[in-house]
């Protein structure tokens, strides 16, 4: 009497073991097999914030416009005033052979390539030379260098200054694009770290209840209610799926330390996720992208992706260099002149003659040519060479990002389409294993097809969080083919 009522509690037993089976892979189709602590949860955006304030590829990347900023301002000292003065004198045998001071302060101004000048001389002595000699009282003025010929519409500083804005367009695109690097491979840890704790709840639940059935199973072996081989079966299941477990604790710790990776504190300090960190739930990340959206990356693309922006800077700086090399194909032809006065300020008497005026002045020109030009026909047909490769990369980059794009959309659609079909075998599955609960209940089935139901199940569930990973990096690629950080 005692066996049978025994037989008859650990019957009970296993239908509630069925039950607590049938619940559990419930719960693990929609990633609730337990409710997480919400304080616990490290999101996609906790993510992005960590790496975009802190990440030290992100600051470095930051460096790159500061640097195309500082050559601009270092093309801008070419228009900076310029102030220089000398001064030499000779004293002998009581003579005083010779006192020269120059000085002179010129301004670059950016209209025609002109320097407007003001001087200073003082040349007196016994020994100084007639045509630099000027009054003791010293000899100022004031005048204007214009290139007529070569350097009017552009010259060397002009050019350097407009071709060094132009590489900060340049500078930024190319940050845009570090940062893309950065945040794409970010993403794709951080989904293998979801897949990994996915995998991790899955096999840690089933080697829970592969251990409950082989004790149950045990003991109704003991009672001579079930065969021995049955309890070595189910002991057989705990092991695999332990060895299971082990091997996935030590992934999900290596993916946890690629998150862990990205992210630093303010001060520049590693930081590590906690040991009880956990990723977003399963039933919160898919996100379906349109056809609609998939034309406006396409557009937003071809306008702004980094790549294309780094061609069109390169492009504007060749059209920049070309402009320049077409002046210096013009004849050099330099016009100076100055208006000279020993006026040092308006109280003194000074005779009209040496004062200010149209008859007191120094004038001057300079003039070169290259009879062949060979050396600046040369570097413009090399131009032309870099301007043309230039233009077909362009196409054939614009071609490629949309192609990429297009893959990466039509990758994400399949992996959309694959887990709507996962769901419904999931689904199947399910039906499948609690149909066999049923017939163990009555007694038409086996350990063995439980066993078998369950695992596969497992498998399924396993196979899903395996696809929805794939289709969450598949995402980020789609935004990171496009040239965009995925919100």
């Amino acid at each position: 009497m005692k066996r049978t009522q025994m037989n008859v509690m650990i019957r009970w037993g296993m239908l509630g073991l069925s039950l607590c089976t049938w619940l559990f892979v419930r719960d693990a189709r929609a990633a609730n097999a337990y409710t997480p602590d919400s304080s616990k949860i490290f999101t996609i955006t906790d993510l992005r914030d960590l790496v975009m304030q802190n990440n030290p590829v992100v600051k470095q990347a930051g460096l790159l416009s500061d640097a195309a900023r500082a050559r601009v301002t270092q093309a801008l000292g070419s228009f900076d005033p310029n102030l220089k003065a000398s001064f030499d004198q000779k004293q002998f045998g009581g003579k005083d052979y010779y006192n020269h001071w120059t000085s002179e302060l010129k301004v670059p101004l950016w209209l025609a390539g002109a320097d407007l000048k003001i001087g200073f001389d003082r040349n007196v002595g016994t020994y100084t030379n007639p045509e630099t000699t000027t009054p003791l009282s010293g000899l100022g003025g004031v005048g204007i260098s214009i290139p007529i010929g070569q350097g009017l519409l552009i010259d060397a500083r002009r050019n350097t200054l407009r071709q060094s804005r132009v590489m900060v367009d340049y500078a930024e695109a190319e940050r845009v694009n570090e940062i893309n690097k950065v945040w794409f491979q970010a993403v794709k840890d951080y989904w293998n770290w979801f897949y990994a704790h996915q995998q991790y709840k899955l096999i840690r639940r089933g080697v829970e209840l592969a251990n409950t059935r082989y004790i149950a199973t045990r003991s109704q072996a003991l009672l001579g209610d079930k065969p021995a081989i049955d309890s070595v079966e189910a002991f057989i299941t705990v092991q695999e799926r332990s060895i299971q477990l082990a091997k996935i604790e030590i992934e999900i710790q290596n993916s946890r330390l690629l998150v862990s990776n990205h992210i630093w504190d303010e001060k520049g300090n590693p930081l590590e996720l906690p040991e009880d960190a956990i990723p977003v739930n399963a039933d919160s990340a898919v996100a379906v992208v349109s056809a609609y959206q998939l034309d406006n990356l396409l557009n937003s693309a071809e306008d702004n992706h980094p790549k294309l922006q780094m061609l069109r800077s390169k492009g504007l700086q060749l059209a920049i260099e070309r402009n320049y090399l077409r002046e210096m194909l013009k004849p050099k032809l330099n016009v100076s002149g100055s208006l000279l006065t020993t006026r040092r300020d308006f109280n003194s008497y000074v005779p009209e003659y040496y004062d200010i005026g149209w008859n007191n002045y120094k004038v001057g020109f300079d003039f070169s040519f290259p009879l062949f030009l060979r050396s600046a026909r040369g570097k413009m047909n090399e131009i032309k060479v870099k301007q043309m490769d230039l233009n077909l990369n362009v196409q054939n980059e614009t071609r490629t990002i949309q192609t990429n794009i297009r893959s990466a959309f039509n990758d994400l659609k399949a992996y959309q389409t694959q887990l709507t079909i996962q769901t419904q075998s999931i689904t199947n599955q399910e039906a499948l294993l609690r149909g066999e609960l049923q017939k163990f209940d009555l007694g038409e089935s086996t350990l063995f097809l439980i066993n078998s139901r369950e695992s596969k199940l497992i498998d399924m569930l396993m196979k899903q969080a395996e696809l929805v990973t794939k289709y969450q990096q598949s995402l980020a690629d789609l935004y990171y083919k496009a040239g965009m950080v995925q919100d």
